[in-house]
């Protein structure tokens, strides 16, 4: 099986690139400029800034101190190779299938005979190898290189890739084994790696290690520092933890990983302890975006309710992180909530990150952006993570990676099949091909422009001996989402709304979703967006941008009338609104409230998708809109 994730039981069993392919639409466009653009970004800044040189130093001993890049820029070409062995497997492009044994080869060259691989530490010149577990990240780069050989191994079988892998694993169980050392990596990822990379291999010994990991962690292992050891999830047992806190994704790698050894254990109070910590901060530490991350400091999550727009982190890499976790949960136990927030963080973290031509990206996603970036050079590495602007690369590289490696196997993340039949969770255009217990072909093609309307025409492709059920997932905010099946329309609830029967080639079941533009209120306890509104398209969230408006000058003081409706555009939606005439102060605390200023007129509003947002250039952006004085009555959020 062609898929990213493959446990070995499960509510659903996922459907991999051999049974899915996207054909077009939304994400087909942005797989195809991933293939043909960001890949190849990606090797030419590694090659540019000595990243891939470091294994050839490493090979023909020449390293020191002078090394150039941070301590983890090994796992952005671990990433690489991951993202291009789904693209192989996807196309069979033989440029793409070369650049993985060009990199294969200078990786392959740095391995030390005993399994070690890491360009940082253990050679001449370098610090001794795991003289800093905190904040060294060898085995974190390890685990990113047993993920790109789980992609390997799946849609090409054993090669030079997996095999360096396989003894780098074994390298890792040796030396923290149960008689080994009893270290773990201040930034987990080997636990994921080793889980997969067991699972793909049928190697118990790998999965035994992530749990041993797994189990070390909470326990203070690590040394304290300034962040606190909540920073590494060091400070709480696994197990014992309410919620996800410290850093983002941290903290979601290790979720993802402790699903997989759940699931292998039949360690239900492991899953249910994963599911205890989505729940709670889904509903208190997540943005509307899907995004993850309210601190700049740490790159963390806040308390409960700390979600300020503006100072948003929501770092890609954690909208990543929270698909890992979210579709592993899914297949474990069959709740379409988990799919329903992979669909948000899809349209809005991880769509958003990328620019048009797959050549510069986000790696922080505000909410609020109050001063548009400065422009960033195309040959330009950003210091920086939060610059308004996407940047063609980082000194911290991590997201342009992980974006690639995403898109590439984005269509292992559409859909499902169990013993009863299939499940589409994503809407795009697409071909499923796959094959349910007793032999029944379940062959479906997708035709969508979704989410510009909310049509989804499932067509079947084979006639099927016996019944079987197609179910497909009605969003949580689908409300009044419809579905018709042999001349008759239903209306069907958010959950899955199953169809049953024998097919024939030609039937054809469509879902309605609507995808009205609709007003969006926070919890009251958010503080940060009292007396705010947002407003949501389908699965697209909106933003208003101040190039859109007549007066760029009234982005400060606009308000929204939330008793109008917003209307639907091509390009977005519009809603009523006008700007304050507000004095400029000499002290920012009125002695009445700021309401009491004269209004202009009313005018219409332009709002954007907020995955577009900055593509015409710098811009102010906010996706949360103040209300009207006058309009806040009844408001409430419910």
């Amino acid at each position: 099986m062609t898929s990213p994730v493959l446990p070995s039981h499960g509510r659903a069993r996922p459907l991999g690139l051999a049974q899915v392919s996207l054909t077009g639409g939304f994400w087909g466009s942005r797989q195809a400029v991933n293939a043909t653009a960001t890949l190849a970004h990606c090797e030419s800044w590694m090659e540019r800034l000595g990243w891939l040189a470091n294994f050839d130093r490493v090979a023909d001993g020449t390293t020191g101190p002078d090394r150039p890049g941070w301590s983890f820029s090994d796992s952005e070409v671990y990433k690489l190779l991951e993202a291009l062995a789904w693209e192989s497997a996807r196309t069979g492009d033989p440029g793409t299938e070369a650049a993985i044994k060009r990199l294969t080869a200078r990786v392959a060259r740095a391995q030390d005979p005993d399994g070690y691989l890491n360009t940082c530490f253990g050679h001449a010149g370098q610090p001794p190898r795991y003289s800093d577990l905190e904040m060294g990240h060898e085995l974190y780069n390890t685990g990113h290189l047993l993920q790109a050989a789980v992609a390997r191994l799946r849609t090409r079988g054993e090669d030079d890739l997996v095999r360096l892998a396989r003894r780098a694993a074994d390298h890792v169980c040796r030396v923290f084994g149960p008689d080994g050392l009893a270290g773990i990596c201040g930034h987990p990822e080997i636990e994921v790696g080793l889980a997969e990379f067991g699972r793909a291999l049928g190697e118990e010994r790998y999965v035994e290690q992530a749990r041993l990991f797994l189990d070390r962690r909470g326990r203070g292992t690590l040394r304290d520092i300034p962040l606190g050891r909540a920073y590494f999830q060091d400070d709480v047992p696994i197990r014992e933890a309410p919620v996800w806190r410290g850093h983002a994704v941290r903290a979601l790698y290790l979720a993802a990983a402790a699903v997989d050894v759940a699931v292998e254990r039949g360690d239900d109070e492991l899953l249910r302890a994963v599911e205890r910590q989505w729940e709670r901060s889904v509903a208190r530490r997540t943005y509307l975006t899907g995004g993850m991350g309210s601190r700049h400091q740490d790159e963390g999550f806040g308390e409960d309710w700390e979600l300020p727009p503006d100072r948003a982190y929501c770092e890609t890499c954690a909208g990543v992180a929270s698909i890992m976790v979210s579709w592993r949960l899914y297949l474990a136990t069959g709740d379409v909530r988990y799919t329903d927030l992979i669909e948000r963080t899809l349209y809005n973290v991880i769509a958003t990150s990328p620019s048009a031509d797959g050549r510069a990206f986000f790696y922080a996603n505000p909410l609020h952006q109050r001063v548009p970036g400065r422009p960033a050079g195309p040959d330009e590495v950003s210091p920086r993570a939060e610059a308004g602007v996407r940047a063609a690369w980082f000194d911290v590289s991590c997201c342009p990676t992980n974006v690639a490696r995403t898109l590439a196997s984005l269509h292992a993340y559409l859909a499902t099949s169990d013993d009863e039949g299939l499940q589409i969770h994503q809407y795009a255009p697409c071909e499923i091909r796959a094959e349910l217990p007793g032999g029944r072909p379940a062959a479906v093609d997708v035709e969508t422009d979704y989410p510009v309307s909310g049509a989804v025409r499932v067509r079947i492709a084979a006639d099927a001996p016996a019944p079987w059920t197609l179910a497909l997932r009605v969003p949580a905010w689908a409300a009044g989402a419809m579905l018709t099946e042999g001349g008759r329309t239903r209306p069907v609830e958010p959950g899955l709304a199953r169809v049953r029967r024998a097919f024939r080639a030609g039937d054809e079941i469509v879902l309605h979703l609507p995808v009205e533009p609709r007003f969006t209120w926070p919890d009251p306890r958010i503080d940060a967006l009292r007396g705010c509104v947002a407003v949501e398209r389908g699965p697209e969230v909106l933003c208003l941008e101040s190039r859109d408006l007549p007066d760029p000058g009234g982005f400060d003081s606009l308000v929204v009338d939330p008793r109008s409706v917003p209307r639907a555009v091509p390009d977005g939606a519009r809603v009523r609104g006008r700007t304050l005439a507000l004095a400029d102060p000499s002290w920012p605390y009125p002695a009445g409230p700021a309401g009491a200023a004269e209004g202009g007129e009313w005018f219409d509003v332009p709002l954007r998708p907020y995955h577009e947002w900055a593509r015409h250039g710098p811009s102010s952006m906010r996706i949360f809109l103040p209300v009207a004085p006058d309009g806040l009555e009844g408001t409430v959020a419910r």
